[in-house]
């Protein structure tokens, strides 16, 4: 089957940092699926681990790609949630052969039923950033329970990339909390507001005096998706006492003793750890998408597709990772059909 990979960490200039492949197609065991890959959405992470991560021992090519739509070609003896011909999207799992091939192996448990109401390039966009949002609301933060019995204020730091996307439509939807979101670039603004931002402010500016100009009280909650280490300081400073703060970057040198006196608590979100760990509660996100799959499909909540690359090869793969890295997303890009 075809697919794309690479044999060592390279930038993505260089040539071999991503190769147009042919390897054997997988058989699916227990409660795995096979699933045919229609279309693909590349993440932050895909750069990240492309950059870091060599392929296993044992293993000639790293195959990478979590988010996925397709259709259910083959299942393991022991599946039982879908049946050959569903159509499916889901995020992946680290430790597995990843979607940016023809065919793939997904544990049901991670696997949800493809909103109908989509393509299958905007199913792609969703699974991992909608997981990931949905996991620090209400999983990490909690924005249903009132801090200190105020009214629920969430700022949301790099509301236009995709995790900010759908959060911000999440919270729209799904809480009665006031949103505020960060985007500095007209476009990214406007993107914002789209989502369901009840405010927009710029997060290349102090966030602090542009929180209290709003005069909606101050943040008890706080989604950092991005240059953490910039706005640590701020969040201190601007966020409620006894608030919540939750990040999902790798953000150095930042001071933990500012959340102190305001007793704030952190909290780390990666959405991988179910599936790493074999987590009790793996099924959940099971749950988690097709609970997404139904408010899309209600008309609640949209696709954050804005980029089609085109089909599935190594350049456009390429031309991905470049407009990742250098900043340039907003939302989400994929690629579909071999």
């Amino acid at each position: 089957m075809r697919a794309i990979g690479y044999q060592k960490p390279l930038p993505i200039t260089e040539s071999a940092a991503l190769v147009d492949i042919d390897i054997p197609k997988p058989k699916p065991q227990g409660r795995d699926l096979l699933v045919e890959i229609k279309a693909i959405s590349v993440n932050p992470v895909d750069t990240k681990v492309r950059q870091k991560i060599s392929p296993k021992a044992g293993e000639e090519w790293k195959i990478l790609g979590w988010d996925a739509a397709g259709i259910v070609v083959e299942t393991g003896s022991n599946a039982e949630l879908f049946k050959v011909g569903d159509e499916v999207f889901y995020a992946g799992a680290f430790g597995r052969s990843g979607s940016n091939a023809e065919f793939q192996l997904m544990d049901e448990q991670l696997v949800g039923q493809k909103p109908k109401s989509l393509n299958w390039a905007e199913a792609a966009a969703l699974p991992l950033t909608a997981l990931t949002a949905w996991e620090v609301l209400f999983d990490r933060l909690h924005i249903h329970e009132p801090v200190a019995g105020i009214k629920p204020v969430i700022l949301i730091i790099g509301g236009g990339g995709g995790v900010g996307s759908i959060a911000i439509q999440l919270a729209r939807q799904l809480s009665d909390a006031t949103i505020i979101a960060t985007a500095s670039r007209p476009e990214s603004r406007e993107w914002v507001s789209e989502m369901g931002a009840h405010y927009v402010i710029d997060h290349k500016q102090p966030l602090p005096a542009q929180i209290k100009a709003l005069h909606q009280g101050d943040p008890s909650f706080v989604f950092s998706t991005t240059h953490t280490e910039q706005h640590f300081a701020e969040a201190a400073e601007l966020m409620a006492p006894q608030g919540r703060f939750a990040l999902i970057d790798e953000p150095s040198n930042v001071d933990i003793t500012l959340f102190q006196a305001k007793s704030l608590s952190l909290h780390y979100e990666f959405m991988f750890t179910r599936s790493m760990f074999g987590t009790a509660d793996l099924l959940e996100q099971h749950h988690i998408l097709n609970k997404l799959s139904r408010l899309v499909d209600e008309g609640r909540i949209r696709t954050t597709l804005t980029k089609n690359c085109g089909v599935i090869n190594a350049t456009h793969l390429k031309q991905a990772h470049q407009f990742i890295e250098d900043g340039h997303a907003k939302g989400k890009i994929v690629l579909e059909g071999f």
